[in-house]
Parts: C-alpha cells; sequence; structure tokens
C-alpha cells in the first residue's frame, strides 16, 4: 500500500490504491487485513465496507487464531475484532449486548447508511475515548468540551468531515491534537 502512494507526482494514486483495495477485500484474508489495519483516515463509507467484507468470510475466518499487537496471545476473530474496530461497535452500535458478528453488522449498516449528523453523534461518543489517550494536552478542558467538539466539527469543509466521519479512535486523537496546536497558537 506504500508503494501504491509513492507515484510520481503527475499520477494520482488514489484510483489505483482504491482498486487495489477493493480487489483484495473480495477474499477473507484481504478483507481481514483491512479491516483491522491501522491506516487513517477512515471514513464511515470505507469502514462499513471494510466491516462487510469481514462479516462476508466470518465463518470460514473463524477457524484461525490471530496475533494482533500482543505478541504470543492468540486471539479468537471476535477478539481480534474487539481488539481492532471496537471503536466501530461502541461509536455505531453503542447499545451493545449482542455477539461480536452482530454488533459489527449493525455498525457496519449503520455507517453505510449515515448522514453527516449521524456520524457527528458518532464521533461525539468516541471523543472521550480519544481523550482518555490524549497526553499532555495543555488545553485538555477547551478540547474535551462538547460543544467545543461539536463546534470544530461542524466547521469542517465535506472533505476533512469525510476523513473522520467513520469515528475511528486514532482519527479522533488526531484531530483533538490539531485543535490543541491551534488553540496554543492563538
Amino acid at each position: 500500500m506504500l508503494a501504491l502512494s509513492e507515484a510520481p507526482e503527475w499520477q494520482d494514486p488514489f484510483p489505483v490504491r482504491d482498486a487495489y483495495e477493493a480487489f483484495f477485500r473480495e477474499t477473507a484474508w484481504g478483507a481481514l487485513y483491512f479491516a483491522t489495519s491501522q491506516d487513517a483516515p477512515r471514513s464511515a463509507e470505507l469502514s462499513a465496507l471494510r466491516l462487510q467484507a469481514v462479516l462476508r468470510f466470518w465463518e470460514p475466518l473463524q477457524s484461525a487464531r490471530y496475533l494482533f499487537k500482543t505478541l504470543g496471545a492468540a486471539l479468537t476473530l471476535e477478539e481480534l475484532m474487539v481488539a481492532s474496530c471496537g471503536w466501530a461497535m461502541d461509536a455505531w452500535y453503542p447499545e451493545g449486548g449482542t455477539s461480536v458478528h452482530a454488533r459489527l453488522k449493525t455498525a457496519a449498516e449503520r455507517m453505510a447508511r449515515a448522514t453527516r449528523e449521524d456520524s457527528l453523534e458518532a464521533i461525539l461518543r468516541q471523543m472521550p475515548r480519544a481523550l482518555s489517550y490524549a497526553r499532555n494536552l495543555k488545553h485538555r478542558h477547551v478540547v474535551a468540551d462538547p460543544s467545543f467538539q461539536r463546534e470544530r466539527l461542524a466547521a469542517l469543509d465535506s472533505a476533512a468531515f469525510e476523513r473522520v466521519s467513520g469515528a475511528c479512535t486514532a482519527d479522533l486523537l488526531e484531530k483533538l491534537y490539531d485543535w490543541e496546536h491551534e488553540l496554543g497558537l492563538h
């Protein structure tokens, strides 16, 4: 994927990268790779496609054990998806209480048909989680304020909002640091 981003300046690498991903999401291992990869940013639309791809291969993917972040700890598919995509379930299906498969399915369905307002609400549900990972924020009380967050998110243009519309914790953490930096300049 990195090599696809290093196209010469006169070429747009995104259509090739998107086609590459779409092709490999049609395989069980490709679907799992793209659903669990840490590349960012993740839009609601792309996140939905990635989760739906894993769900199509759920049964065969359950036959293996997986290593993720902690070496030596073999995870079931359910444990892997909670570790890598728990943010999606928390943001898009906060009701919880059902199986991981059912939560991912509902989260993916909600992401796939999300409006900007739906995404905004999912993002605001995830902001406390993102804040829990934020270190050394000098303006924590400001960036932690839901009114401030809502105002800043509403001010994003459509392309910038799309990049965080999936409500992935890592993307939101980056946005918090951006806001922190902007506040430090004033």
